[in-house]
């Protein structure tokens, strides 16, 4: 360690170095602050300075720090956010997929007690150690891709005690794995097998709410507002109730059908609202005045061959865009990189807004306000220094991984495509 018994990490030498969003005279935040030939400091997994690297490196020596690394005329960029997955599942649905590509839609496998149900049942005969397990896997991948803080939600379960083993597994994830976790329940994802809308939107209510704010592991509460699962009002009620317990709302909204879940979220001020592919001018407005964070997930309908949300409409709108993922067993990404490239030939994003989409504007979707998704002074040590030169390159290649190494909290935890062995069973 260091003269000062602290852990110190220098990157230098980067042709680019984003260090986040620069916001424009008129509160714009589309274009991104770059620093060329840049460097950082982190202290003890904190940034501390930013700045040209033969300054950076002056103040800071790299042969006095803990780690160092000589960027070498690639770029790094800050730690992906990845606000929305269901990646905490038991079943493989393979065959669905098959299924799709041969005419059957998303509505007539649920229908048919496929999609949602069916992973329902694997999940709710799958043991807390196996959801662990697979869960840990799943986390391996998004952290090579450079996903450093996932949103995780619950929703497999559909009863108080799969729900609670859900979020006891990502509990039992964040703690032993380098990536940063946030629980989100989601008892409301569909109807059971059998049961009544309302009787079991009753049951969340009086039943799963007060166990899971008990359990005080989840920090959300999530409804799927869709024809077919939950109405607005049946909607309302489980985000109301959320909010009597501590969990902060957000909603699956115009996925499928214009629903009115987006207005909602907005009225019980939602973190985020998310899908959004059949998103008004008037959803976009309400959620430009409640500060709700729209959450667009491209490989949702790329796998579904779907149209895309427009994006374009609410960035001139002046409404920053978050991307996800979705990663659940209908939609099998788990890389940001991807969604980034989805976003800029699908949906008419710059390489810029789709970054910003998976790091400052993701964090605000999950309500990270800490400084996750930035390299500022006083941000997390999260960033990844790109096998690139430019930060376009995380859109522009989708053949394999643009990231050689990724660092969480000031520690080297992946490197090429590979989580670092000395990263595995890290506890926080």
């Amino acid at each position: 360690m260091s003269h000062d018994d602290s852990e110190k990490t220098v990157v230098y030498n980067s042709s680019e170095l984003v260090v986040g969003p620069e916001v424009d005279e008129n509160g714009g935040d589309s274009t991104l602050s770059v620093l060329e030939d840049g460097a950082l400091v982190s202290v003890d997994g904190e940034v501390r300075e930013v700045g040209p690297s033969d300054e950076i490196t002056r103040k800071h020596p790299p042969e006095n720090a803990e780690t160092a690394i000589d960027a070498d005329g690639r770029a790094v960029v800050p730690g992906f956010v990845d606000p929305h997955t269901h990646a905490v599942f038991a079943g493989d649905r393979s065959d669905e997929f098959e299924a799709k590509l041969e005419g059957a839609t998303y509505q007539e496998l649920l229908a048919q007690g496929g999609g949602i149900l069916r992973t329902v049942r694997s999940t709710r005969e799958a043991s807390t150690d196996r959801l662990v397990a697979n869960l840990l896997s799943h986390l391996d991948v998004m952290l090579a891709h450079g996903s450093t803080t996932v949103e995780v939600k619950s929703g497999y379960g559909l009863d108080t005690e799969t729900e609670l083993r859900m979020l006891e597994a990502i509990e039992i994830a964040n703690e032993r794995h380098p990536v940063d976790l946030v629980a989100t329940f989601l008892g409301a994802h569909a109807v059971p097998e059998g049961a009544d809308a309302d009787d079991y939107v009753d049951a969340i209510v009086d039943e799963q709410l007060p166990a899971v704010a008990d359990q005080g592991f989840a920090e959300f509460c999530d409804v799927f507002c869709e024809e077919g699962a939950f109405s607005v009002e049946q909607s309302r009620r489980v985000l109301e109730a959320g909010l009597d317990h501590g969990l902060t709302p957000k909603v699956h909204a115009e996925e499928l059908s214009h629903l009115g879940g987006t207005k909602l979220g907005a009225e019980v001020g939602a973190a985020s609202a998310d899908h959004l592919l059949y998103a008004t001018d008037d959803d976009v407005e309400a959620m430009k005045e409640s500060g709700t964070v729209p959450v667009l997930l491209p490989g949702t309908a790329f796998g579904l061959g779907e149209e895309y949300a427009d994006a374009r409409m609410m960035l001139e709108a002046g409404v920053p865009v978050a991307l996800a993922t979705d990663f659940n067993p209908n939609c099998h990404s788990r890389s940001m990189e991807f969604v980034q490239t989805l976003a800029c030939v699908e949906m008419g994003m710059t390489p810029a807004e789709a970054l910003l989409g998976s790091t400052t504007n993701a964090a605000a979707a999950i309500g990270k306000a800490d400084g996750t998704g930035a390299l500022d002074p006083g941000s997390p040590a999260d960033f990844l220094v790109l096998d690139a030169p430019r930060y376009a390159h995380l859109a522009y290649r989708f053949d394999t991984t643009a990231i050689e190494t990724v660092v969480k909290d000031g520690r080297i935890v992946a490197r090429d495509g590979r989580v670092d062995s000395m990263a595995e069973g890290q506890s926080r």
